[in-house]
């Protein structure tokens, strides 16, 4: 998180108890409702006001230690902890629910996807997510007590986006035309886009199969060919790992479509439609230096459909490239066929 912000809750959570006391968030009880048994969690608890009302057991943490130090006060049951929303220490699939009311905001709008990502890692499938934002609506006002915090004020759509694609399903989003956005969200049985500022490259594979949305990573299928192209052609130092490759080396990674299925042909012409616009919206956003397909088929189906392997017309902007489909199924290509593909996009993107 903004290391500025968590100083100015670390300094004054005193006078921020003494003064900014929120009134109780009318969501909170459809919440508690919703969440399936298990941990469910307060993320950025701050001091704790509400982590006693989101059932048990609740752990409740914040990047604060003194916020997380006065969670016990407000809260006796819940299990205080001191953590970074953007580096979840929790395990896969730990939490059943989260509720991230006014913390979120606080993390850099480019750097969110990320974050989501995080907490999607940690969630099971069907666990439920609150989220309340500032809306870019709100302006800053001049008398803040706490000021030199950060704030990302999001926009409907984009926020949407976001949130649908770190694999969350949208239940609701409102607006309410002035200050916030509240999403209520589920969990879903999908895959988690790894993407973020700075990318070298953004990977896009037609959509997802049910093992790479289960375990996480993109390409997951044993005998799929990407990751030891991947790692053969210098693309990424280390292989099943999308978080190191976009961290570490600059690779993201989403799909045309986001529902993940045993197959492409379950995939109807609509959902191509709407998976452009998004990935269109994506690129155009985050700027990677290129753009990568994986798999021509797809790329016809959903963009051109005269292309070829290698380079096209620019997609949103940015330089793009076509390569074969890794899948085990595709007996056209060889194995060193697809790293020489992926050498061709390391050398445009060094």
């Amino acid at each position: 998180m903004d290391r500025a912000t968590v100083n100015v809750y670390e300094t004054n959570v005193d006078d921020w108890i003494a003064h900014r006391r929120r009134a109780r968030p009318p969501s909170i009880d459809a919440f508690a409702a919703r969440v399936p048994p298990g941990v469910r969690a307060d993320a950025g608890c701050g001091p704790g006001w509400h982590s006693a009302e989101l059932g048990a057991p609740v752990v409740a943490f914040d990047a604060a230690p003194s916020m997380a130090a006065q969670v016990r006060t407000f809260a006796p049951e819940a299990w205080p902890l001191v953590a970074d929303l953007e580096h979840l220490p929790f395990r896969k699939g730990a939490l059943r629910g989260a509720w991230a009311h006014r913390s979120y905001m606080h993390i850099d709008a480019e750097q969110l996807p990320m974050a989501l990502a995080e907490l999607h890692r940690a969630m099971s499938v069907g666990g439920a997510f609150h989220l309340q934002v500032t809306s870019d609506r709100h302006l800053p006002t001049d008398d803040d007590m706490f000021a030199d915090r950060h704030f990302s004020r999001w926009d409907p759509l984009r926020l949407r986006d976001v949130v649908e694609g770190a694999g969350l399903v949208v239940d609701d989003l409102i607006d309410d035309g002035e200050e916030w956005i509240d999403v209520e969200a589920t969990r879903g049985r999908l895959l988690a886009d790894t993407v973020g500022p700075g990318m070298r490259v953004l990977m896009v594979g037609l959509n997802p199969g049910l093992m790479s949305a289960d375990v996480g990573v993109s390409f997951a299928r044993p005998g799929n060919r990407f990751w030891p192209a991947a790692l053969a052609s210098g693309l990424v130092t280390r292989t099943l790992d999308p978080f190191h490759a976009l961290r570490v080396d600059g690779v993201g990674m989403t799909n045309i479509v986001r529902r993940a299925t045993t197959g492409a042909k379950e995939l109807a012409n609509a959902e191509y439609v709407d998976g452009v616009r998004r990935l269109e919206r994506l690129v155009r956003w985050l700027q990677p230096k290129c753009v990568c397909f994986i798999g021509v088929t797809g790329y016809r189906l959903a963009i051109d459909k005269r292309a070829g392997f290698g380079w096209q017309e620019a997609f949103a902007g940015v330089p793009t490239y076509v390569m074969p489909n890794t899948s085990g199924a595709n007996a056209h290509t060889k194995p060193a066929g697809f790293a020489d593909h992926l050498r061709e996009v390391v050398a445009a993107t060094t």
